[in-house]
């Protein structure tokens, strides 16, 4: 057998070794599961996923009727807050048990942990609103929180939240009572 010409040599050698490095072992590593919330192709699917999460991990009961879910900008939210709701310019999610509506701000993703641990808090509400009796709306956030800090935590994620304002709108202050 003659040997190679020096040029064919000298274009052989990198391809040789790039065919080598492409055709090498390799080693694969399995990928990590998403978490069944990212799983979810559609907010219904989404909603059937954290309902399944509240099932195994609250004292609430799932109702028979899925809330109603909107949308809305942050100035319809500070409207909302003006015209006597309690939803806040800096709160991200609402439940009315008048209309068994969850009122989400946007931005608002799917995607995103945080924004999702919001639709699981209010669906928390959801399922508290017939649950049992509560003296003021403030009593149903404290337990709606901590399910959604466990969630998060799940997720590798953390709430960010004043524990101590929370305890004390738990509190049921004297203002806070309605006559109807």
């Amino acid at each position: 057998m003659q040997p190679l010409p020096r040029f064919a040599r000298s274009r052989i050698a990198p391809m040789a070794i790039a065919l080598c490095l492409c055709l090498g072992p390799t080693t694969t590593y399995a990928a990590e599961p998403r978490p069944d919330w990212q799983r979810a192709t559609s907010l219904p699917d989404l909603i059937h996923t954290l309902d399944h999460w509240l099932d195994a991990e609250s004292p609430y009961t799932a109702r028979a009727t899925a809330p109603r879910i909107r949308l809305i900008s942050p100035q319809q939210a500070r409207a909302m807050s003006e015209s006597g709701g309690r939803l806040g310019s800096t709160r991200r999610g609402l439940y009315d048990p008048d209309t068994q509506t969850i009122f989400l701000v946007r931005p608002w993703s799917m995607r995103n942990p945080q924004d999702v641990s919001v639709l699981l808090h209010e669906l928390t509400h959801h399922r508290q609103a017939t649950a049992r009796h509560w003296y003021c709306p403030g009593q149903q956030e404290l337990p709606a929180y901590r399910l959604q800090e466990a969630w998060l935590a799940e997720q590798g994620e953390s709430i960010s939240i004043n524990w101590i304002a929370a305890s004390l709108a738990a509190g049921c202050t004297p203002d806070d009572f309605h006559p109807d």
